[in-house]
């Protein structure tokens, strides 16, 4: 499964009063231009290097047919939450209620093109790098969704917690 394919991000607010009805939108997007939408938590990525990170940590396991996850966009899901198992990994997803999404689409250009437009049409557009930047306003939900302790924000200080986050999707492919 070597096919050429591009990355493109989009981030923005998102309202979802049904999520079971939004992901149906999402895929119906994602089939209709045959592109892969995976669609995380903004709040809970600890900064661009850590989305980037995990992108590019899900797309090499499926290059050497070590994934987990049969669909790219749950490997992605996986890595980003620094999570071996698949069902723990959908606590950094999407939710009902206001969401600050970001979106990783993968595919050919012409169709990712098409895509982001009708992606466009169902949520508020805000820049990437003032949604994934790692705030105060995040750190609790990434410390309890990525386990993060005290003493280890002792050891290696505040400041580190977005690299404490990236260390634990290189070891996502090592954890229990």
């Amino acid at each position: 499964m070597t096919m050429q394919r591009e990355i493109q991000v989009i981030c923005g607010n998102v309202n979802i009063p049904n999520l079971s009805g939004f992901l149906k939108s999402i895929n119906s997007i994602a089939s209709e231009n045959d592109v892969i939408i995976q669609g995380l938590n903004a709040d809970l990525i600890a900064g661009e290097r850590h989305l980037h990170f995990a992108v590019g940590k899900a797309l090499r396991a499926i290059a050497a047919g070590r994934n987990i996850a049969n669909d790219p966009g749950i490997e992605i899901m996986r890595y980003a939450s620094g999570e071996r198992q698949i069902e723990r990994s959908f606590s950094i997803g999407l939710c009902k209620g206001e969401n600050n999404a970001v979106f990783v689409l993968l595919g050919k250009m012409d169709n990712l093109v098409l895509a982001l437009s009708a992606l466009k049409e169902l949520i508020t557009e805000k820049p990437c790098s003032e949604l994934l930047a790692y705030s105060d306003y995040k750190k609790q939900g990434i410390l309890s969704v990525f386990g993060i302790t005290d003493a280890e924000i002792e050891a290696s200080g505040e400041e580190h917690i977005p690299e404490l986050v990236i260390e634990r999707v290189a070891l996502a492919d090592f954890a229990k």
